[in-house]
């Protein structure tokens, strides 16, 4: 390797900008009883990944059971406790707790408890954080109905799994 091809990395290094997203910035997208913090929307990582906080209200019932076909999605759970559906399999993830769903996995999940849980959320690649833009925009109009958030998940390769 030449001194050319060391000074064609760096500069290479040194274009590619680090995000940094503060306790105060993101975009906040409203979903109902969830507040959404996107902290990372694909911009940064070349679309191979999408990051958001979520804020679930207690006694928040989440979306219907679904499968993603194209990406993988995890959830970490910071605080309170979320409950994970799996088919007809329930799991109460208490802070600490990562759930990993592959595309194909029916799941939802939903805050039963008195008190509002905070997750971090994955999609690889990014693509399903452009839904919950569409999603809020149904919200915002007063249109969430089921059937209107059934045609918003197949424009990212999703479907309920009923």
């Amino acid at each position: 390797m030449t001194a050319h091809d060391h000074h064609n990395e760096a500069a290479e290094a040194a274009e590619a900008a680090v995000s940094v997203v503060g306790p105060d910035d993101g975009e906040v997208l409203v979903l109902g009883t969830t507040t959404m913090r996107v902290l990372e929307d694909g911009r940064t990582t070349g679309h191979r990944l999408g990051i958001a906080e979520s804020v679930l209200a207690p006694h928040t019932p989440g979306p219907p059971q679904h499968r993603h076909a194209r990406h993988d999605e995890g959830f970490y759970v910071v605080s309170g406790s979320v409950r994970f559906t799996v088919g007809a399999d329930e799991y109460d993830a208490t802070a600490g707790t990562l759930v990993m769903v592959p595309p194909g996995a029916p799941h939802s999940f939903a805050n039963v408890t008195d008190a509002p849980a905070v997750m971090l959320s994955t999609f690889t690649p990014d693509l399903y954080v452009r839904y919950f833009r569409d999603l809020r925009d149904l919200f915002a109009a007063g249109e969430a109905t089921p059937r209107a958030n059934a045609e918003v998940m197949s424009r990212y390769a999703t479907e309920p799994a009923s």
